[in-house]
């Protein structure tokens, strides 16, 4: 194959995942966010016992229930919004401050996600993947459209 041919399809392959990054990036987050939400809202979800023992340290287990079902409501909108380019500008706000609150067990109740020093056990590992989720947001939001001055 010649180098120019190669050149060419490199940049092709490039334009047609530059194409496609968006929307399925989109609907990856609303993916995750839309069933994990649905998962809590459910009582099926595997975060429970991690997201008691922060509002129990936190703000009072008495305050669980009605905490975790705004956090599910709250997945939910942030999955739906991800699906709607225009809503960029409020949904990456919002799904930092998510991120702030999933991941502050990492430092707020370390027994439920560290087995040992920079060893997460399966929840913290659950936790931790969360940085993808935010690099992806950030790409998303590296893409929205600069907003228009008024004259």
């Amino acid at each position: 194959m010649k180098r120019s041919s190669i050149t060419s399809l490199d940049l092709r392959i490039i334009a047609w995942l530059s194409k496609w990054f968006q929307p399925v990036a989109r609907v990856a987050i609303f993916t995750i966010f839309f069933y994990f939400g649905l998962l809590k809202l459910l009582d099926l979800s595997p975060a429970s016992p991690i997201a008691l023992a922060l509002v129990d340290k936190t703000v009072g287990a008495q305050y669980f229930e009605q905490l975790f079902i705004v956090l599910a409501l709250l997945e939910c909108l942030i999955g739906l919004l991800f699906l709607v380019p225009r809503a960029t500008r409020v949904v990456v706000p919002l799904l930092l401050l998510h991120m702030i609150t999933v991941c502050s067990p990492l430092l707020l109740v370390p027994n439920e996600v560290w087995s040992q020093p920079f060893v997460p056990s399966l929840e913290g590992q659950y936790i931790i993947k969360n940085v993808v989720i935010i690099a992806v947001a950030i790409g998303i939001a590296a893409q929205t459209k600069p907003l228009k001055k008024k004259s």
